[in-house]
């Protein structure tokens, strides 16, 4: 049934024993102080190494980059070490893991950035959005996010070398490769997506204008640690924390055409994900598959039947499986064998410990 999954593929020099991928999920159980990614986290990654690629929760570039309570980093040497134990326990269990590099933008609150005002292409509040910050209790507590400030030429030199170290930090810990997360409506996204960008320089305007952003850090990206090590995640047409295109089919095809010319190693598309949401069109699908010739992944409402056909129809090579992984730690085996999926709680998603992270159990007969 679900043979196409587990055909091995090549990530460039990479050797993936399948094509199934945990994306990234964000879970805010960094130790503080200082979001430290911890043992709790290596055994929660070593669990799911059978999965063919772990890209790891989003892991932001510097505190101004922080958008959620709990969420690790990559800027200090204390991050770097605690990754490397996570990077470690995966490789020990045979898997491949890519950090993800995230910088939020205007989706926090300055209890988050240490008292610093957000930044974004714009000074445009995302409305209707709330972050969770530490409000002295076990559970994480929610607030508005807050106006950022438009950022000037110099912010975006400087948040270009910050994405370039933490790439570099990213190879120190041990990762096979970073993912720039472009996606659901972060720093990257709010450069791309026209209702978030009024910029009038060369940073917004036209496609070609708000996509600069994307190319500069990609170039970053790939001068630090080669093409065959930098992927990154796009989201066409979700509305998340508030991020809207007024043509995102002309927006994103542009976008997998420029990343194209990067040579990046894959393209990661988030697609809508909530109930009811629309399919992600197919000629959409076939005019990113023709701009973009690595190696081509989506998430998003998958099941094995699902992915098998995405893969056999030639769509995409590899397919994500977010929720389903954080309650089945040995998913890829399950699909294997047609073992049946637990459920996930989702009162245990965010903060706490091992409880709802590390705590569900492999299938047995």
């Amino acid at each position: 049934m679900t043979s196409a999954l587990f055909q091995p593929i090549k990530l460039g020099n990479l050797a993936l024993k399948n094509r199934i991928v945990m994306p990234p999920m964000t879970r805010s159980r960094a130790t503080q102080p200082g979001n430290v990614p911890n043992d709790l986290m290596a055994e929660y990654y070593s669990q799911r190494a059978s999965a063919g690629l772990i890209i790891s929760e989003g892991t932001q570039i510097s505190a101004l980059g922080q958008g959620y309570a709990w969420t690790p980093g990559i800027y200090s040497p204390e991050q770097i070490a605690g990754w490397k134990k996570v990077t470690t326990a995966v490789h020990n269990k045979g898997g491949v893991m890519f950090s993800q590099l995230w910088h939020v933008g205007r989706v926090s609150h300055p209890d988050n950035t240490g008292g610093v005002q957000p930044i974004s292409s714009s000074a445009l509040k995302a409305e209707n959005v709330k972050v969770f910050v530490d409000d002295g209790k076990q559970e994480p507590g929610f607030v508005d996010v807050v106006m950022p400030r438009e950022m000037t030429k110099a912010d975006i030199k400087a948040v270009v070398e910050e994405y370039r170290q933490a790439a570099l930090n990213a190879m120190e810990a041990g990762f096979d490769g970073v993912e720039l997360h472009a996606a659901n409506g972060y720093l990257i996204n709010q450069f791309i997506d026209s209702e978030a960008n009024n910029r009038t320089d060369e940073y917004g305007g036209s496609i070609e204008n708000r996509l600069r952003f994307l190319g500069e850090v990609v170039a970053a990206l790939v001068d630090a640690v080669g093409a065959d090590r930098v992927g990154v995640r796009l989201a066409p047409l979700t509305s998340l924390n508030g991020t809207v295109d007024a043509t995102p089919v002309e927006t994103y095809t542009a976008a997998a055409a420029l990343l194209d010319t990067y040579h990046i190693v894959y393209l990661h598309i988030a697609e809508v994900d909530w109930d009811d949401a629309p399919d992600t069109p197919i000629s959409f699908k076939k005019a990113l598959r023709d701009a973009f010739h690595g190696v081509l992944i989506f998430a998003g409402r998958y099941n094995a039947e699902k992915a098998e056909k995405a893969l056999n129809d030639g769509l995409a090579d590899m397919i994500g499986f977010g929720r389903p992984f954080v309650s089945n730690p040995d998913l890829p085996n399950r699909m294997k064998h047609g073992y049946p999926l637990a459920e996930h709680v989702p009162e245990t998603l965010f903060g706490g410990a091992e409880k709802g992270l590390t705590d569900y159990p492999e299938y047995h007969q």
